[in-house]
Protein backbone atom coordinates (compact mmCIF):
# COMPACT_ATOMS: atom_id res chain seq x y z
CA UNK A 1 0.00 0.00 0.00
CA UNK A 2 1.70 3.09 -1.33
CA UNK A 3 0.29 5.54 0.93
CA UNK A 4 0.95 3.77 4.03
CA UNK A 5 4.13 2.31 3.79
CA UNK A 6 5.85 4.86 1.90
CA UNK A 7 6.79 6.75 5.18
CA UNK A 8 8.39 3.95 6.64
CA UNK A 9 10.48 3.33 3.64
CA UNK A 10 13.00 6.13 3.13
CA UNK A 11 14.71 6.22 7.30
CA UNK A 12 17.87 4.41 8.68
CA UNK A 13 18.64 4.62 11.80
CA UNK A 14 21.28 6.82 13.48
CA UNK A 15 22.30 9.10 15.90
CA UNK A 16 20.94 12.66 16.91
CA UNK A 17 21.71 14.73 19.82
CA UNK A 18 20.22 16.04 23.54
CA UNK A 19 16.20 15.17 24.26
CA UNK A 20 13.70 17.37 26.19
CA UNK A 21 12.52 15.19 28.71
CA UNK A 22 9.47 14.48 27.75
CA UNK A 23 11.11 12.40 25.04
CA UNK A 24 12.62 10.13 27.61
CA UNK A 25 9.35 9.16 28.86
CA UNK A 26 8.32 8.91 25.15
CA UNK A 27 11.10 6.74 24.49
CA UNK A 28 10.20 4.63 27.69
CA UNK A 29 6.80 4.08 26.62
CA UNK A 30 7.66 2.96 22.81
CA UNK A 31 10.16 0.62 23.65
CA UNK A 32 9.08 -1.82 26.51
CA UNK A 33 11.46 -4.92 27.33
CA UNK A 34 10.35 -7.76 25.89
CA UNK A 35 8.91 -10.29 28.25
CA UNK A 36 10.82 -13.70 28.55
CA UNK A 37 8.29 -16.05 27.17
CA UNK A 38 8.24 -18.51 23.81
CA UNK A 39 8.09 -16.72 20.51
CA UNK A 40 4.71 -16.99 18.44
CA UNK A 41 5.46 -19.72 15.58
CA UNK A 42 4.14 -16.58 13.22
CA UNK A 43 6.77 -14.25 13.93
CA UNK A 44 9.19 -17.11 13.16
CA UNK A 45 8.04 -17.65 9.75
CA UNK A 46 7.64 -13.88 9.06
CA UNK A 47 11.13 -13.96 9.84
CA UNK A 48 12.45 -17.15 7.43
CA UNK A 49 10.22 -15.00 4.41
CA UNK A 50 11.81 -11.44 5.31
CA UNK A 51 14.96 -13.04 4.62
CA UNK A 52 14.39 -15.22 1.41
CA UNK A 53 12.37 -12.75 0.04
CA UNK A 54 14.45 -9.46 1.19
CA UNK A 55 17.76 -10.57 1.63
CA UNK A 56 18.70 -13.32 -0.25
CA UNK A 57 16.77 -12.50 -3.23
CA UNK A 58 18.73 -8.80 -2.89
CA UNK A 59 22.20 -11.12 -3.46
CA UNK A 60 23.33 -11.39 0.39
CA UNK A 61 25.02 -14.80 0.40
CA UNK A 62 26.98 -15.33 3.33
CA UNK A 63 25.60 -17.94 5.60
CA UNK A 64 26.46 -16.64 8.64
CA UNK A 65 24.65 -13.34 8.04
CA UNK A 66 21.55 -15.28 7.02
CA UNK A 67 21.77 -17.74 9.79
CA UNK A 68 21.58 -14.64 12.42
CA UNK A 69 19.42 -12.83 10.31
CA UNK A 70 16.81 -15.72 10.48
CA UNK A 71 17.46 -16.10 14.25
CA UNK A 72 17.49 -12.30 15.77
CA UNK A 73 13.59 -11.79 17.08
CA UNK A 74 13.55 -8.98 14.82
CA UNK A 75 9.99 -7.93 16.56
CA UNK A 76 11.61 -7.34 20.25
CA UNK A 77 13.32 -4.79 18.98
CA UNK A 78 10.22 -2.37 18.46
CA UNK A 79 7.79 -1.57 20.35
CA UNK A 80 4.66 -4.48 20.78
CA UNK A 81 2.11 -1.96 18.98
CA UNK A 82 4.65 -2.26 15.54
CA UNK A 83 5.95 -6.39 16.42
CA UNK A 84 3.47 -6.96 13.34
CA UNK A 85 5.39 -4.80 10.78
CA UNK A 86 9.03 -5.65 12.28
CA UNK A 87 9.07 -7.84 9.16
CA UNK A 88 7.82 -5.97 6.25
CA UNK A 89 10.72 -4.06 4.14
CA UNK A 90 10.14 -1.01 5.78
CA UNK A 91 11.63 1.39 8.20
CA UNK A 92 10.06 1.00 12.03
CA UNK A 93 10.62 4.16 14.52
CA UNK A 94 12.09 3.60 18.06
CA UNK A 95 10.94 6.61 19.76
CA UNK A 96 13.12 9.56 20.07
CA UNK A 97 12.65 10.29 15.98
CA UNK A 98 14.78 7.28 15.81
CA UNK A 99 14.57 4.37 13.81
CA UNK A 100 15.40 0.54 13.05
CA UNK A 101 16.56 0.10 9.74
CA UNK A 102 15.24 -2.20 7.32
CA UNK A 103 16.55 -5.83 7.69
CA UNK A 104 18.10 -5.79 4.14
CA UNK A 105 20.10 -2.58 5.46
CA UNK A 106 21.41 -4.48 8.54
CA UNK A 107 22.31 -7.63 6.68
CA UNK A 108 24.14 -5.47 3.89
CA UNK A 109 25.97 -3.39 6.44
CA UNK A 110 27.16 -6.48 8.14
CA UNK A 111 27.74 -8.52 4.89
CA UNK A 112 29.74 -6.09 3.93
CA UNK A 113 32.90 -6.17 6.76
CA UNK A 114 33.13 -9.80 6.25
CA UNK A 115 32.61 -11.14 9.75
CA UNK A 116 34.22 -13.49 11.35
CA UNK A 117 34.10 -15.46 14.12
CA UNK A 118 37.07 -14.36 15.89
CA UNK A 119 36.53 -10.70 14.91
CA UNK A 120 35.71 -7.66 17.74
CA UNK A 121 34.04 -5.35 16.26
CA UNK A 122 32.97 -1.62 16.97
CA UNK A 123 29.34 -0.45 16.35
CA UNK A 124 28.77 3.69 16.24
CA UNK A 125 24.59 3.94 16.50
CA UNK A 126 23.34 1.52 19.03
CA UNK A 127 19.54 2.35 18.26
CA UNK A 128 17.28 -0.10 19.05
CA UNK A 129 20.43 -2.90 19.55
CA UNK A 130 18.93 -4.66 16.70
CA UNK A 131 22.22 -4.63 14.79
CA UNK A 132 24.75 -5.67 17.51
CA UNK A 133 22.39 -8.65 18.39
CA UNK A 134 23.14 -9.70 14.94
CA UNK A 135 26.49 -9.07 15.35
CA UNK A 136 26.90 -11.06 18.24
CA UNK A 137 25.61 -14.03 16.71
CA UNK A 138 28.80 -14.10 14.03
CA UNK A 139 31.66 -12.40 15.71
CA UNK A 140 33.44 -12.76 19.18
CA UNK A 141 32.92 -9.37 20.83
CA UNK A 142 30.63 -6.42 19.88
CA UNK A 143 31.28 -3.20 21.44
CA UNK A 144 28.40 -0.76 20.15
CA UNK A 145 28.32 3.27 21.01
CA UNK A 146 24.82 5.08 21.27
CA UNK A 147 24.80 8.82 21.89
CA UNK A 148 21.52 9.18 22.80
CA UNK A 149 21.48 8.33 26.75
CA UNK A 150 17.39 6.88 27.25
CA UNK A 151 18.02 5.17 23.63
CA UNK A 152 21.05 3.56 24.76
CA UNK A 153 20.29 2.58 28.02
CA UNK A 154 17.06 0.71 26.69
CA UNK A 155 19.90 -0.63 24.42
CA UNK A 156 21.81 -2.31 26.90
CA UNK A 157 18.97 -3.59 28.96
CA UNK A 158 16.82 -5.66 26.08
CA UNK A 159 20.62 -6.94 24.80
CA UNK A 160 20.82 -8.23 28.31
CA UNK A 161 17.55 -9.41 28.78
CA UNK A 162 17.63 -11.39 25.14
CA UNK A 163 20.70 -13.16 26.46
CA UNK A 164 23.53 -11.65 23.84
CA UNK A 165 26.12 -11.93 26.40
CA UNK A 166 29.00 -10.82 24.20
CA UNK A 167 27.73 -7.32 23.77
CA UNK A 168 29.57 -4.54 25.83
CA UNK A 169 27.06 -0.89 25.17
CA UNK A 170 28.44 2.53 26.18
CA UNK A 171 27.14 6.31 26.28
CA UNK A 172 29.02 8.48 24.19
CA UNK A 173 29.99 10.60 21.16
CA UNK A 174 30.85 7.81 18.34
CA UNK A 175 33.16 10.20 16.73
CA UNK A 176 35.93 9.57 19.31
CA UNK A 177 35.58 6.04 19.12
CA UNK A 178 36.06 3.47 22.23
CA UNK A 179 39.79 3.25 22.75
CA UNK A 180 39.75 1.29 25.70
CA UNK A 181 38.96 -1.68 23.73
CA UNK A 182 40.74 -0.78 20.42
CA UNK A 183 42.30 -2.24 18.03
CA UNK A 184 38.70 -3.62 16.42
CA UNK A 185 39.04 -5.95 13.85
CA UNK A 186 35.69 -4.35 11.91
CA UNK A 187 33.94 -1.03 12.28
CA UNK A 188 30.23 -0.66 11.72
CA UNK A 189 29.02 3.15 11.41
CA UNK A 190 25.14 3.48 11.29
CA UNK A 191 25.23 7.34 11.03
CA UNK A 192 26.17 9.64 8.78
CA UNK A 193 29.46 12.24 8.96
CA UNK A 194 30.71 13.93 6.07
CA UNK A 195 34.21 12.58 6.35
CA UNK A 196 35.42 9.57 8.29
CA UNK A 197 36.09 10.32 11.70
CA UNK A 198 40.58 9.92 12.82
CA UNK A 199 39.94 8.41 15.45
CA UNK A 200 38.05 5.60 13.93
CA UNK A 201 41.28 4.98 11.57
CA UNK A 202 43.44 4.86 14.38
CA UNK A 203 41.01 2.43 16.27
CA UNK A 204 40.69 0.34 13.12
CA UNK A 205 43.30 -2.60 13.15
CA UNK A 206 45.66 -3.28 10.64
CA UNK A 207 44.16 -5.24 8.09
CA UNK A 208 40.55 -4.68 9.14
CA UNK A 209 37.57 -3.27 7.46
CA UNK A 210 35.02 -0.19 7.88
CA UNK A 211 31.64 0.39 6.14
CA UNK A 212 30.65 3.87 7.14
CA UNK A 213 28.05 6.50 5.12
CA UNK A 214 29.40 9.45 4.30
CA UNK A 215 28.00 12.93 2.25
CA UNK A 216 25.90 15.57 2.75
CA UNK A 217 23.03 15.42 5.02
CA UNK A 218 20.68 14.22 2.50
CA UNK A 219 22.64 12.29 0.19
CA UNK A 220 25.19 9.68 1.06
CA UNK A 221 26.77 6.54 -0.39
CA UNK A 222 28.44 3.61 1.87
CA UNK A 223 32.17 3.16 1.64
CA UNK A 224 34.40 0.29 2.32
CA UNK A 225 37.99 0.64 4.22
CA UNK A 226 40.25 -1.57 4.42
CA UNK A 227 43.36 -0.60 6.45
CA UNK A 228 46.81 -1.79 5.27
CA UNK A 229 50.01 -0.68 6.78
CA UNK A 230 48.32 2.41 7.72
CA UNK A 231 46.64 2.92 5.31
CA UNK A 232 43.24 3.12 4.18
CA UNK A 233 41.87 1.60 0.85
CA UNK A 234 38.51 3.57 -0.03
CA UNK A 235 35.99 1.37 -2.18
CA UNK A 236 32.47 3.36 -3.14
CA UNK A 237 29.59 0.52 -2.50
CA UNK A 238 25.62 1.71 -2.52
CA UNK A 239 23.73 5.42 -2.27
CA UNK A 240 21.97 5.39 0.89
CA UNK A 241 20.35 7.77 3.42
CA UNK A 242 21.20 7.52 7.30
CA UNK A 243 20.92 10.77 9.68
CA UNK A 244 23.92 12.97 10.31
CA UNK A 245 26.26 11.78 13.10
CA UNK A 246 26.18 14.59 15.58
CA UNK A 247 28.35 15.71 18.30
CA UNK A 248 31.59 16.37 16.96
CA UNK A 249 30.64 15.43 13.56
CA UNK A 250 27.88 17.89 13.31
CA UNK A 251 30.32 21.28 14.36
CA UNK A 252 32.76 19.95 11.66
CA UNK A 253 30.12 19.88 8.54
CA UNK A 254 31.31 21.68 5.99
CA UNK A 255 28.28 21.68 3.71
CA UNK A 256 24.60 22.40 5.31
CA UNK A 257 21.68 21.76 3.43
CA UNK A 258 20.10 24.89 1.74
CA UNK A 259 16.52 24.39 2.34
CA UNK A 260 15.03 26.93 0.54
CA UNK A 261 16.21 25.79 -2.79
CA UNK A 262 15.25 22.20 -2.76
CA UNK A 263 17.35 19.96 -5.75
CA UNK A 264 17.17 16.61 -6.99
CA UNK A 265 21.03 15.14 -7.87
CA UNK A 266 22.07 13.02 -10.60
CA UNK A 267 17.98 13.31 -12.21
CA UNK A 268 19.55 12.17 -15.48
CA UNK A 269 21.31 9.08 -14.17
CA UNK A 270 24.59 9.82 -16.06
CA UNK A 271 26.87 9.51 -12.66
CA UNK A 272 26.72 5.54 -11.63
CA UNK A 273 29.35 3.62 -9.77
CA UNK A 274 29.23 -0.04 -11.07
CA UNK A 275 26.17 0.13 -12.57
CA UNK A 276 24.46 1.85 -9.62
CA UNK A 277 22.92 5.24 -10.14
CA UNK A 278 24.61 8.01 -7.88
CA UNK A 279 21.78 9.70 -5.49
CA UNK A 280 19.20 7.33 -5.91
CA UNK A 281 19.12 4.76 -2.62
CA UNK A 282 16.90 2.12 -1.92
CA UNK A 283 17.27 1.22 -5.68
CA UNK A 284 15.00 -2.36 -6.04
CA UNK A 285 14.66 -3.57 -9.36
CA UNK A 286 16.42 -1.16 -11.03
CA UNK A 287 18.64 -0.84 -13.64
CA UNK A 288 20.49 1.77 -16.35
CA UNK A 289 19.98 1.50 -19.46
CA UNK A 290 21.61 3.65 -22.57
CA UNK A 291 19.58 2.66 -26.05
CA UNK A 292 17.20 4.89 -26.68
CA UNK A 293 18.10 7.43 -24.19
CA UNK A 294 15.85 10.63 -24.41
CA UNK A 295 18.41 12.94 -22.57
CA UNK A 296 22.22 11.88 -22.03
CA UNK A 297 23.28 8.74 -22.31
CA UNK A 298 21.97 6.60 -19.25
CA UNK A 299 17.97 6.18 -17.59
CA UNK A 300 16.43 4.37 -15.51
CA UNK A 301 14.22 1.51 -15.73
CA UNK A 302 11.84 -0.58 -13.55
CA UNK A 303 10.88 -4.13 -14.35
CA UNK A 304 8.75 -6.09 -12.08
CA UNK A 305 6.31 -9.54 -12.74
CA UNK A 306 5.59 -10.44 -9.04
CA UNK A 307 2.44 -8.30 -8.14
CA UNK A 308 2.97 -6.91 -4.30
CA UNK A 309 7.04 -7.19 -5.37
CA UNK A 310 9.15 -3.72 -5.24
CA UNK A 311 10.90 -1.69 -7.87
CA UNK A 312 11.79 1.63 -7.20
CA UNK A 313 14.46 4.02 -6.52
CA UNK A 314 14.52 6.94 -3.58
CA UNK A 315 16.17 10.43 -3.05
CA UNK A 316 15.94 12.69 -0.17
CA UNK A 317 16.34 16.50 -0.17
CA UNK A 318 15.95 19.71 2.20
CA UNK A 319 12.60 21.75 1.80
CA UNK A 320 11.38 24.58 4.23
CA UNK A 321 7.50 24.72 3.67
CA UNK A 322 7.39 28.00 5.42
CA UNK A 323 9.38 29.33 2.10
CA UNK A 324 8.26 27.05 -0.49
CA UNK A 325 5.12 26.60 -1.65
CA UNK A 326 5.33 23.82 -4.45
CA UNK A 327 7.59 21.62 -6.42
CA UNK A 328 7.69 21.45 -9.81
CA UNK A 329 8.25 17.95 -10.96
CA UNK A 330 9.72 17.29 -14.69
CA UNK A 331 10.21 13.98 -15.75
CA UNK A 332 10.61 11.81 -18.89
CA UNK A 333 8.58 8.29 -18.33
CA UNK A 334 7.95 5.23 -21.00
CA UNK A 335 5.97 2.35 -20.10
CA UNK A 336 5.62 -1.35 -20.96
CA UNK A 337 2.48 -3.81 -20.27
CA UNK A 338 1.87 -1.74 -16.75
CA UNK A 339 -0.71 -3.25 -14.52
CA UNK A 340 -1.75 -2.64 -11.32
CA UNK A 341 -0.54 -5.00 -8.74
CA UNK A 342 -2.65 -7.04 -6.62
CA UNK A 343 -3.47 -4.03 -3.79
CA UNK A 344 -5.28 -1.16 -4.09
CA UNK A 345 -2.51 1.15 -4.17
CA UNK A 346 0.35 -0.71 -6.12
CA UNK A 347 0.42 1.16 -8.78
CA UNK A 348 2.88 2.61 -10.73
CA UNK A 349 3.41 5.73 -8.95
CA UNK A 350 5.46 8.98 -7.67
CA UNK A 351 5.12 9.71 -4.35
CA UNK A 352 6.78 12.51 -1.89
CA UNK A 353 6.85 12.23 2.14
CA UNK A 354 7.33 14.89 4.15
CA UNK A 355 9.14 15.47 7.14
CA UNK A 356 8.97 18.26 9.78
CA UNK A 357 11.56 19.19 12.09
CA UNK A 358 11.61 15.98 14.51
CA UNK A 359 11.68 13.72 11.81
CA UNK A 360 7.55 12.99 12.05
CA UNK A 361 6.01 12.35 8.54
CA UNK A 362 3.29 15.35 8.45
CA UNK A 363 2.27 14.49 4.71
CA UNK A 364 2.14 12.44 1.84
CA UNK A 365 1.66 13.38 -1.81
CA UNK A 366 1.05 10.88 -4.89
CA UNK A 367 1.17 11.81 -8.79
CA UNK A 368 0.15 8.66 -10.86
CA UNK A 369 -0.46 6.24 -11.66
CA UNK A 370 0.67 5.26 -14.84
CA UNK A 371 -0.42 2.29 -16.94
CA UNK A 372 -0.55 0.40 -19.86
CA UNK A 373 2.60 1.45 -22.77
CA UNK A 374 3.73 4.40 -24.11
CA UNK A 375 6.84 5.85 -26.18
CA UNK A 376 8.66 8.34 -24.11
CA UNK A 377 6.29 11.32 -22.66
CA UNK A 378 6.99 14.43 -20.75
CA UNK A 379 5.42 14.56 -17.31
CA UNK A 380 5.17 18.03 -15.15
CA UNK A 381 3.39 18.04 -11.76
CA UNK A 382 3.40 20.65 -9.32
CA UNK A 383 3.54 19.12 -5.77
CA UNK A 384 2.24 20.98 -2.87
CA UNK A 385 4.40 21.17 0.06
CA UNK A 386 3.64 21.09 3.48
CA UNK A 387 4.23 24.08 5.44
CA UNK A 388 5.96 22.28 8.30
CA UNK A 389 8.13 20.32 5.90
CA UNK A 390 11.84 20.35 6.44
CA UNK A 391 12.94 16.94 4.50
CA UNK A 392 11.22 15.54 1.16
CA UNK A 393 11.63 11.85 0.32
CA UNK A 394 10.79 11.26 -3.45
CA UNK A 395 10.09 7.50 -4.24
CA UNK A 396 9.39 6.71 -7.51
CA UNK A 397 8.48 3.45 -9.08
CA UNK A 398 5.96 0.45 -9.60
CA UNK A 399 5.36 -0.08 -6.14
CA UNK A 400 4.03 -3.81 -6.46
CA UNK A 401 2.35 -2.94 -10.06
CA UNK A 402 3.97 -5.23 -12.51
CA UNK A 403 5.51 -4.27 -16.35
CA UNK A 404 8.43 -1.93 -16.79
CA UNK A 405 8.72 2.12 -16.49
CA UNK A 406 11.85 3.65 -17.56
CA UNK A 407 12.45 7.41 -16.25
CA UNK A 408 15.07 10.30 -17.47
CA UNK A 409 15.63 13.98 -17.04
CA UNK A 410 13.63 14.07 -13.77
CA UNK A 411 13.91 17.81 -12.15
CA UNK A 412 12.38 19.98 -9.10
CA UNK A 413 11.48 23.31 -9.26
CA UNK A 414 10.93 25.06 -5.80
CA UNK A 415 7.59 27.67 -6.26
CA UNK A 416 8.10 30.25 -2.71
CA UNK A 417 5.29 31.04 -0.84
Amino acid sequence: MLGSLVPRLVRFNGCLGALPSFAILLLVSLTMLPAAEPEDPRYRQLRLKMVEEQIVREGIKDEAVLKAMREVPRHLFVSPEQSGDAYYDQVLTIGLGQTLSPGYIVAYETNAIDPKPTDRVLEIGTGSGYQAAILSRIVKEVYTIEILEPLGKQASARLKALGYTNVKTKIGDGYKGWPEYAPFDKILVTCSPEDVPQALVDQLKDGGKMIIPLGERFSQTFYLFEKNQGKLAKKKLLPTLFVPMTGIAAANRKVPPDLAHPRIVNGGFEKETDGVADGWYYQRQAVLEHDDAPEGKNYMTFSNDVPGRRAQALQAFGVDGTKVKTLRINLRIKAQKILPGGGKLEQAALAVVYYDDENRAVDTEVWGPWLGSFTWRRFVNDIPVHPKAKEGVLLIGLNGATGRMSIDDVSLEPIPR
